[in-house]
């Protein structure tokens, strides 16, 4: 089978027969979530969509891990001062570019298949867990650091109490940052499969072609009664309504405090959240 790749600037896209692979391609700033990135994603997920000869979407990070979540940096967010200047408040603007983009990924119509190396953290656990299947290397580990390390609910939407669908460790994650080992994610149920890092990409390959197996209109009705069934159960909702409190903390004074502690000392999260504890 013919093999396409299309280099779209921060991420790679490649088609191949049934399988489609979105490959997370900034390396050299940890594959972290730009507008660039999550535009790039959105992109490809639309392109797969519209393939009727792709039946399986593997996303996967190049470099030494997965994805590191949101930039860092100062004006990183065209959109965030575009909402700001319109009605001055993020209020739109990180919906623009963290809510409505995590919806698509989440309700995207066909099969997708996590392949996790390294480290997924804040914003992209979202990306590692949010697929159906995620598989994951022995190195891999898992944080969501926003909560003590930036003073936001976690991110703009809140995945945590549906991917563990229990309420204690859907609580201490987040409130604690805490990270998971894949084995430990394996174990609550993030994760389908933990293996060596070389077998990484060859069993991710062998599942999207098992899987690949089965009609694409068969495959499409499973996801979309997979997908309704946790939206019967509120998770679409909740995801939209997780947005609104980040616009809040933006403005609170203890959690405005903790931010300027942390640009102070430039720091990121997971270093902010790991103050006092010589955990990894």
């Amino acid at each position: 089978m013919a093999k396409s790749t299309s280099h779209l600037g921060v991420v790679r896209f490649e088609r191949e027969g049934p399988i489609a692979r979105i490959v997370l391609d900034w390396p050299e700033r940890a594959n972290a979530q730009s507008p660039e990135m999550v535009r790039q994603v959105d992109f490809c997920l639309d392109e797969a969509r519209r393939d009727y000869s792709v039946k399986v979407v593997i996303i996967k990070g190049n470099g030494k891990g997965f994805c590191a979540g949101h930039v860092m940096a100062p004006d990183a967010y065209p959109e965030f001062a575009e909402s700001q200047q319109a009605m001055g408040s993020n209020f739109q603007g990180s919906k623009e570019l963290f809510l409505w983009p995590t919806l698509r990924f989440w309700e995207f119509p066909k099969q997708m298949i996590a392949q996790v190396h390294g480290y997924a953290i804040g914003g992209g656990t979202y990306w590692a867990l949010l697929p159906e299947i995620t598989i994951a290397s022995e190195d891999a580990y898992f944080q969501m650091p926003l909560v003590p390390g930036l003073g936001f609910a976690g991110g703009e939407t809140m995945i945590e109490p549906w991917v563990f669908m229990n309420y204690k460790r859907a609580a201490e994650y987040p409130y604690t940052a805490q990270t998971l080992t894949a084995h430990q994610a394996q174990q609550m149920g993030l994760v389908n499969k933990v293996v060596p890092l070389r077998e990484l990409e060859p069993t991710t390959e062998a599942m999207a072609e098992k899987i690949a197996r089965a009609p694409l209109s068969t495959l499409m009705a499973t996801k979309s009664m997979l997908v309704r069934a946790w939206e019967q159960m509120g998770m679409r909702q909740h995801l939209q309504l997780s947005a609104d409190p980040m616009s809040v903390l933006e403005h609170t004074s203890d959690a405005q405090a903790l931010r300027a502690e942390l640009a102070e000392r430039r720091r990121l999260p997971r270093q902010q959240a790991a103050s006092g504890d010589d955990t990894r």
